[in-house]
């Protein structure tokens, strides 16, 4: 048999701040089952294609445990004026700046005919785990050359990390989570319960 039963809802404004943190945690745990990370990696394609970078695969992990970390496969080679086009694109990048002036001093030495490819190995998806492959055109790359060259591609993994790690941690904010909570009209017991 059928019956009604009466509730009071409120809304997330109307909560305690002990319900309001209840309301959160419900929030939490659904609230980044969906690809948030697109528009890092949207702007992590396009740093990267400046470089001279061709990613086909980002892989990362995080945020608060041994071995986080981003890495990515796919190949790099010159690309011309690369330091010119990145303080266009970032101009308060200091970091990704610095990339493009080691890469570009790396091909410099070698007259610009350095080549490498980036593969993931292992269990976890820090930059460490990129197993980087150096070649030059016409003869073998000097072990400076292949140091640079790694690191560089290296710190560059490290930098989408990073990019990734602010935008994770903006999404999951007291601040973003009560505007999303509160532009989707959620309801609440008293207590701070999903109504």
């Amino acid at each position: 048999m059928s019956r009604t039963i009466e509730k009071t809802v409120f809304t997330f404004d109307e909560l305690s701040e002990t319900a309001k943190e209840k309301a959160r945690e419900w929030y939490r745990e659904g609230a980044l089952d969906y690809e948030w990370y697109d528009a890092v990696y949207k702007d992590a394609m396009a740093c990267a294609k400046i470089l001279g970078i061709d990613i086909t695969k980002i892989y990362f992990s995080g945020f608060s445990s041994q071995g986080d970390g981003a890495c990515f496969e796919g190949s790099y080679s010159y690309a011309k004026e690369a330091p010119k086009a990145i303080k266009a694109y970032a101009p308060n990048d200091k970091e990704l700046l610095r990339i493009a002036y080691a890469l570009q001093s790396a091909q410099r030495k070698a007259f610009y005919q350095l080549y490498a490819t980036t593969e993931h190995h292992g269990h976890y998806y820090h930059s460490g785990c990129m197993a980087v492959s150096v070649e030059h055109g016409n003869r073998d790359v000097s072990e400076a050359e292949e140091d640079t060259v790694t690191q560089a591609l290296r710190d560059f993994a490290g930098e989408v990390y990073v990019s990734l790690e602010k935008e994770y941690e903006w999404l999951d904010s007291d601040e973003q989570v009560d505007e999303n909570i509160i532009a989707n009209e959620y309801e609440f017991t008293k207590e701070g319960a999903s109504a």
